[in-house]
């Protein structure tokens, strides 16, 4: 009876997340559609989605962000944020750990998410994994965004890995355009995201969501020829951390 108790209030929580996804979106539609009107506008954008979308949903669900900086981002510069990838918390948890404007790259699938698809269209690089001629137009799209001062997000697994899988493999993409456009890698570490809202349905629990951003990995004077170098020594330092 107990575990039966537990898991409807488990069902109730989950659903609960769904409704602060989407309701702070309806209320703030007319300003959300101005700000993802223009690029110039995105900051402003990015500021709403990171002090008060994000806030809403972590502290809604009664999870607690503690964030780790090893070293600081500089403001006005450019970075790609690369870290494991958990939960769908991790949106949420990545806004609160880069005070810098970032744009995500991430799965077209997301765009079919009610209410929040509609923005995620307008104001992310969505990428069709199963698409060469979609890869291609990621880069350029990701490379107006650089040039515009803006970091990029990008987790290297390309999705959640398996239950059993602590790190799985990286792809290329972060890195090369790290390397074309010389800007430092910031490796971040998600400990706690899978264990508070893991995949599987039923499980779950609130608490701590400790985020460790690791020493930057620097690109400047690095070709092509050291992009695999650059993707172990990323992956290596995550794993690390994760591992122990």
């Amino acid at each position: 009876m107990i575990i039966l108790l537990r898991k409807f209030l488990v069902i109730l929580w989950r659903i609960w997340f769904y409704v602060l996804v989407a309701v702070p979106i309806v209320i703030m539609f007319p300003v959300l559609l101005v700000l993802s009107s223009s690029d110039k506008l995105y900051p402003q954008f990015f500021w709403v989605a990171r002090n008060i979308w994000a806030n809403i949903i972590l502290y809604g669900m009664g999870f607690i962000p503690r964030i780790d900086r090893l070293q600081k981002m500089e403001k006005g510069k450019s970075y790609m944020l690369t870290a494991n990838h958990t939960s769908m918390t991790d949106i949420m948890l990545m806004l609160k750990a880069s005070p810098n404007p970032f744009v995500f790259v991430g799965k077209k699938e997301l765009v079919k998410i009610p209410v929040f698809g509609f923005f995620y269209k307008r104001v992310c690089i969505m990428v069709d994994r199963n698409s060469a001629g979609s890869r291609s137009a990621v880069y350029k799209r990701a490379q107006k965004r650089l040039h515009q001062g803006l970091s990029i997000c990008i987790f290297p697994e390309g999705g959640v890995p398996d239950e059993d899988v602590l790190l799985d493999n990286f792809k290329d993409g972060a890195f090369r355009l790290a390397i074309q456009h010389q800007i430092p890698i910031v490796p971040i570490v998600f400990y706690d995201n899978k264990k508070r809202f893991p995949y599987e349905f039923f499980k779950g629990s609130m608490g701590s969501m400790r985020v460790k951003k690791l020493g930057f990995i620097e690109t400047d004077g690095l070709t092509a020829a050291d992009k695999n170098a650059v993707k172990k020594k990323c992956w290596d330092v995550i794993h690390q951390e994760l591992a122990g």
